[in-house]
């Protein structure tokens, strides 16, 4: 590595994002972001702070034209869950509901498996439309969904399934946030997308490492990588391969979990403080190549004794 050069992947300053970023008082990055991501982090401190403070809570961001585009596409994924839902034979409605505890869980598995053999092109429909639109508008819940694709449709084809929604719902709120999703950003985490356009702007070289162990490890939340991912220059191919790749490991977990649900006991013990060291274990893992090849090249170039 060049002297003086940022190293690649500071630990300390990735998982600032989940302690520290989102405090009132957190000083700003050492490196400020340049061109047009300064424009865009300077332009949400035109008032005092207290100002800022208060527009935040008076009104969402959004011009009418970017309400109607969400309000569009919002309503493009109910006309298209209601149709699969009218294709179903009668239901018990009580039970066609986001679970809260693992007891609704294994209820509404119970439930669904009846009808996959039957009906299952509109399960694997209602599925896979319910994972993306969660995906898509930021709704919690989608390791619920994990979990389900599991127990219903097992190991491989679980994988597979939730990997590709998951993915899927990740491109849309991608596209949608490149939209109109930076004033919505600046709205709801003004400190963290400014100390993310920071380091994302200090690694463009190993960007897609960057990007990947983002994925693979629990430092930020997808949510957060979907929306302003965009919105600092992340280009597309580098964000969808990160996410295919980094999904993974946690998609395994989950769905290994949902083959086995009778001996989950709450939605917390899939996450103990083993499978997060594991976790962090593959996304360390995932960036010593890059962490190698810039030694090699901090050797190459140093001049040689003649």
């Amino acid at each position: 590595m060049k002297p003086g050069a940022a190293n690649p992947f500071p630990l300390n300053a990735l998982l600032n994002f989940q302690t520290g970023a989102m405090s009132e008082g957190m000083a700003e990055p050492s490196v400020k972001p340049e061109g047009e991501h300064e424009h865009l982090i300077t332009q949400s401190g035109g008032g005092s702070s207290v100002h800022n403070e208060g527009a935040r809570e008076r009104r969402l961001p959004l011009t009418s034209f970017e309400l109607g585009v969400v309000i569009s596409i919002f309503a493009m994924f109910i006309i298209a869950l209601f149709s699969i839902y009218f294709t179903m034979p009668t239901v018990n409605h009580s039970l066609l509901k986001l679970p809260r505890t693992v007891a609704e869980l294994r209820l509404l598995t119970d439930y669904v498996s009846l009808y996959t053999d039957k009906y299952k092109i509109q399960v694997l429909l209602g599925y896979c439309t319910t994972y993306i639109f969660m995906q898509t508008f930021m709704i919690p819940g989608t390791i619920v969904m994990s979990l389900l694709a599991g127990s219903l449709f097992g190991a491989a084809q679980g994988m597979f399934l939730v990997i590709f929604t998951a993915t899927t719902g990740a491109s849309c709120c991608y596209f949608l946030s490149k939209l109109i999703g930076r004033p919505l950003a600046l709205w709801m985490w003004p400190d963290k997308l400014r100390l993310f356009t920071g380091e994302v702007s200090k690694r463009r070289a190993y960007l897609f490492n960057y990007m990947l162990f983002l994925r693979i490890t629990p430092t930020l939340p997808n949510t957060f990588i979907n929306v302003c991912s965009p919105i600092v220059d992340v280009p597309y191919p580098t964000f969808l391969v990160a996410t295919v790749i980094g999904l993974m490991p946690a998609t395994f977990i989950t769905v290994r979990a949902g083959l086995a649900l009778n001996d989950l006991n709450s939605f917390s013990q899939l996450y103990d403080f083993q499978t997060v060291a594991v976790l962090f274990f593959i996304g360390i893992a995932s960036i010593v190549p890059t962490l190698m090849g810039n030694s090699a090249n901090s050797e190459s170039e140093r001049p040689h004794a003649s």
